[in-house]
């Protein structure tokens, strides 16, 4: 029997319009532990000494580094598309969130 394409599978996902909405971010605090990875986002407003996590994802390491991949990817394809990502200077958090070092 030769060999038979294997058919491709549906994933149906669900988006509910209060999850459309969205949530901005502007710095993702990131941990980890043996099991997982968690990410905070978070929304800090100038000379406002207190944010609030808008959201918190948890992973396992394997999905982490999937989502590393897929990000690397598309901020490829972006700067193909738009031009290069200008950095912008690194500052400092004036405040402690009480978490070990993060990266954004």
């Amino acid at each position: 029997m030769p060999d038979q394409p294997i058919p491709e599978q549906q994933l149906n996902i669900e988006l509910s319009e209060e999850m459309a909405d969205g949530a901005y971010a502007n710095l993702a605090i990131i941990t980890h532990s043996f099991a997982e990875f968690v990410i905070d986002f978070v929304n800090v407003m100038p000379n406002v000494p207190k944010a609030k996590v808008k959201s918190r994802i948890i992973m396992t390491p394997q999905h982490s580094k999937r989502l590393m991949k897929a990000l690397i990817d598309n901020v490829k394809r972006f700067e193909a598309q738009y031009g290069p990502i200008k950095d912008q200077e690194t500052t400092t958090m004036p405040f402690n969130f009480g978490a070990p070092t993060a990266q954004a």
